[in-house]
């Protein structure tokens, strides 16, 4: 018996999709874990652009940066997010993770809710999951939260990139064992890297359930429209601890 074939989401980045075997899979929770200012916004972003030029509606969900915020530095990269929640193509929420996880509450009927409902998003990016650890600091607590939130994106057809400021994607702040990386389907990883005392950053996809997807470590850049993936790292060890050194 043949499964059937499931669509893929594009980032609108060639090279990035080959990296994820086609795409994301559609209805998929992808998590994007790097440093402050790696380019994780900007990927989340570019994941809505492309939608749009696709003609799926998209939502972006932010804990920490005032849409004033998100609009302009958006502007800067060439994308007109004020004119695009206008035209109803996008939607942008600013709230906390305790209030936007009392609105995916079945029959919850709050404005949230309904913003999401008018919106009916194929895409959805939350900004940031650091936010959500400060709900609690009992582990088990934590993975039930983020699994109300996977499973939520999932019931409602949307497939979701979350993204989290850990630099270690298996840890908490508190240096315990993370739940996040194992409940989603995708794990992409951007890290800056220190090469022959020079700083670029790297790109890689740990782990993707139900595809097969590139191993391999690659170098990218943010350009106007989004990341622009390069080639990969050769020669090198210690990519992802951010200190790389020649393989002898």
């Amino acid at each position: 018996m043949t499964l059937p074939t499931r669509n893929r989401l594009s980032f609108g980045a060639t090279a990035l999709d080959q990296m994820l075997g086609g795409g994301l899979l559609e209805g998929s929770a992808t998590l994007v874990s790097g440093a402050p200012g790696v380019g994780k916004t900007t990927l989340g972003l570019q994941f809505l652009m492309a939608g749009v030029q696709a003609r799926q509606t998209g939502l972006l969900v932010s804990f920490e940066e005032f849409p004033t915020s998100l609009i302009r530095d958006a502007l800067q990269l060439g994308w007109d997010l004020k004119q695009l929640e206008k035209e109803g193509k996008i939607g942008i929420i600013f709230t906390s993770p305790d209030v936007l996880l009392e609105s995916l509450k079945i029959g919850e009927l709050g404005p949230i809710a309904q913003k999401i409902q008018t919106v009916d998003p194929s895409r959805v990016v939350f900004d940031s999951m650091a936010h959500f650890q400060r709900l609690t600091s009992n582990a088990l607590e934590l993975r039930e939260i983020f699994n109300t939130l996977v499973n939520a994106t999932k019931r409602q057809g949307m497939t979701s990139l979350m993204l989290d400021e850990a630099v270690k994607p298996l840890q908490t702040r508190q240096g315990q064992l993370a739940s996040l990386p194992f409940l989603v389907d995708t794990v992409l990883l951007l890290r800056y890297v220190e090469v022959d005392s020079s700083i670029e950053r790297a790109i890689a996809v740990m782990k993707m359930r139900g595809s097969v997807h590139q191993k391999e470590i690659r170098r990218f850049v943010i350009k106007r429209g989004g990341l622009e993936i390069g080639d990969p790292f050769t020669g090198r060890e210690g990519i992802l601890t951010g200190t790389t050194y020649r393989i002898s």
